[in-house]
């Protein structure tokens, strides 16, 4: 194997490895938001619908996290107890209403939007009229809540103070007010500016194009 044969390889595996650097940044993006569960048989489930929809019955056990999460398969559970008698034990059963034990888990300091600490795990436990959604228990027990236009809950007692659902990747927000090399990259792609990978893909196609060629010529002269 000759010195500019190994030179290109060199070059050919440099591109590719800063393709796929550049598909796995793409990849690592999720959402700052609160994920909404439902606890079944001693373990947690993701709810199948929203808080504003769902009708818990007496005794149910519903949980809340504050998380970055890629998608209901990557979301982060909710920590602390679980237990509807544990939770609900100084809350007496009355006629024509019902119980519902809630689990608030605020998140970790690395989930938190900037300048934000969250709040202490809790529990609460929600005496409702029979027919209340969990958005009706969430607002008897741990108001103030927040919602955007699209009737998302952005927040829970007031965590956080402002944002809703924004998209992270690497840590930071990528809204405008993030700033940073994130905004640098999202203004050069509305700008129609080529992205890392579309210059990578690029010098692949290159290199490998370089390699045809030199490989018709040494052919052309061994023969």
């Amino acid at each position: 194997m000759t010195r500019r044969f190994r030179a290109l390889s060199a070059v050919l595996l440099a591109a590719v490895c800063l393709l796929s650097a550049s598909v796995g940044q793409a990849q690592a993006v999720g959402y700052r938001y609160w994920s909404f569960w439902d606890r079944d048989g001693g373990h947690w489930t993701y709810a199948t619908e929203g808080p504003s929809t769902a009708r818990p019955a007496d005794g149910d056990v519903q949980g809340f996290r504050f998380a970055v999460s890629q998608d209901s398969q990557d979301a982060a559970q909710p920590h602390g107890s679980a237990d509807f008698a544990a939770v609900c034990a100084k809350t007496p059963a009355q006629q024509g209403k019902k119980r519902i034990a809630l689990v608030l888990d605020f998140g970790t300091k690395a989930d938190a939007p900037s300048g934000e600490t969250p709040p202490a795990p809790r529990t609460a436990c929600a005496r409702v009229p029979a027919d209340a959604t969990t958005a009706e228990a969430l607002a008897a027990v741990a108001g103030p809540l927040r919602y955007d236009t699209n009737a998302l809950l952005c927040a829970i007692a007031g965590y956080p103070r402002q944002g809703c659902g924004e998209q992270v990747a690497s840590g930071k927000s990528t809204s405008s007010k993030s700033g940073g090399a994130q905004d640098e990259a999202k203004k050069a792609d509305e700008d129609g500016g080529p992205s890392v990978g579309l210059v990578a893909g690029g010098a692949v196609v290159l290199v490998l194009a370089g390699a045809a060629v030199w490989q018709a010529r040494r052919r052309r002269g061994d023969a």
